[in-house]
């Protein structure tokens, strides 16, 4: 690691994360919540990885650490939520863990011990309600964030309902999984810890599907393993409770599901206190209230999470006290909460007119996420010790960053040759099981 001596360890750090998939901007606040989570010699190794999953064999060569200080290091990062290692045939593999998803959500999750969980908490609160990670990753209008709202069964009209696809129904995603963990939720953990929680939604929600995912989370105490009734179950209990659905934006594979509230999901927050509509992606359903079966009792508006149900005035009695319900479709989300307190039916969700862009797999997304936040290039030549990496990254960077390079690459008619390009790439390099998921 001899390039990272006499440099600021947590400044290289810092570039390091702001390089993954989600953008994390320097402040005085992001170098405070780094010298919290990581001693210098971690955060050396952190700066020093490959940005993508790398084997043992390659980090010891990369970093230059020896392979016992190597493996007891990750042996404390991984725990920490700070490094992710997958393990996929019986092999390791280790990537930093960038901010969301990620080090946000892996160290609100940890339990046991006598953690300084509010010192966590008010860290992470001070770098997010600054505004500019929201401003970096959601700022430019991107399409492909992380999270998708996932309706509510039983909130959309029977005769479009044969219409929804699998991967659209919550219960498929859980049927179609071979292992589950849940969670404490770290939005819900953080906003405790700060005192400003007012919904009384259980801790222990936050969902994870799949045998490399479950295996990172349990593994590392992230979570328990528990069975698929168990999972069906906490589904039951958050369409009760009305509980938005968001889960990991892809068609095939989710990794996991979050079970929001409106007060404490920072989520749906970069939404209703920062304005950014695009920090969750729509499902391809919207509410639209039946005019003649509202009754106007105000309920669908208070219910929703995000604030999209406003009231105007209208003439009909009905409507004197609170107003006619108004959906703004620029806010709505297709989550459906606003549906199921709605007795006389009138709340329902009906199909978007124009379908919304779902990456089918992890690997598309993290693809078209970095295209959209100028770190793509990291994802290609991921190795920051090495110089011609360095030079590719620097060239490419500035070609992706060209506005109609990306928004060809991002267009119907280029987006699919250009992810099969890069899926036959990362099979020749010998990462085909990420291809895949």
């Amino acid at each position: 690691m001899g390039h990272l001596v006499g440099k600021d360890v947590y400044r290289q750090l810092g570039r390091k994360i702001d390089g993954l998939t989600a953008r994390t901007p320097w402040s005085a606040s992001l170098r405070a919540l780094l010298q919290e989570l990581y001693p210098p010699a971690d955060a050396r190794l952190v700066a020093a990885m490959p940005y993508g999953f790398s084997k043992l064999d390659r980090l010891e060569h990369v970093t230059g650490i020896p392979r016992v200080q190597l493996e007891r290091q990750l042996e404390s990062l991984c725990p920490r939520g700070l490094v992710i290692d997958i393990c996929v045939r019986d092999e390791y593999y280790y990537a930093p863990s960038p901010m969301v998803i990620g080090i946000f959500e892996f160290t609100m999750m940890r339990t046991g011990g006598n953690l300084p969980y509010d010192r966590w908490a008010k860290l992470f609160h001070t770098y997010l309600e600054e505004g500019a990670f929201y401003q970096a990753n959601f700022g430019d209008g991107q399409q492909v964030s992380l999270m998708r709202a996932v309706p509510h069964d039983g909130s959309i009209l029977p005769e479009e309902y044969v219409e929804v696809l699998d991967y659209e129904k919550a219960a498929e995603i859980i049927d179609r999984a071979e292992r589950f963990a849940i969670g404490i939720c770290s939005c819900r953990h953080e906003h405790e810890h700060l005192g400003n929680r007012t919904c009384k939604v259980p801790l222990e929600t936050c969902s994870s599907f799949g045998t490399n995912n479950v295996g990172f989370v349990v593994r590392n105490g992230l979570a328990r393993e528990v069975s698929k009734a168990e999972m069906l179950d906490n589904l039951a209990r958050s369409r009760e409770l009305g509980l938005v659905l968001n889960a990991d934006n892809v068609q095939r594979h989710a990794s996991y599901m979050c079970h929001c509230c409106g007060c404490c999901c920072n989520v749906l927050r970069g939404i209703t206190c920062h304005g950014y509509a695009n920090a969750v992606v729509t499902s391809n359903w919207i509410a639209r209230s039946d005019r003649d079966k509202c009754i106007g009792c105000g309920i669908c508006s208070r219910r929703c999470p995000i604030q999209a149900i406003g009231r105007v005035p209208d003439p009909d009695p009905r409507f004197r006290k609170f107003g006619r319900p108004v959906i703004d479709e620029s806010l709505c989300i297709g989550c459906g909460v606003c549906t199921l307190r709605c007795k006389p039916g009138a709340m329902r969700r009906h199909k978007r007119r124009q379908r919304v862009l779902h990456p089918e797999t992890t690997f598309e997304r993290v693809i078209l996420a970095s295209l959209e936040r100028g770190t793509l290039q990291n994802q290609l030549f991921d190795d920051p010790a090495r110089m011609t990496h360095a030079f590719a990254r620097a060239c490419l960077g500035a070609f992706l960053r060209l506005p109609p390079v990306k928004r060809a690459l991002m267009s119907d008619a280029l987006r699919s040759r250009f992810l099969d390009a890069l899926k036959h790439a990362a099979i020749r390099r010998g990462m085909g099981s990420f291809v895949r998921t």
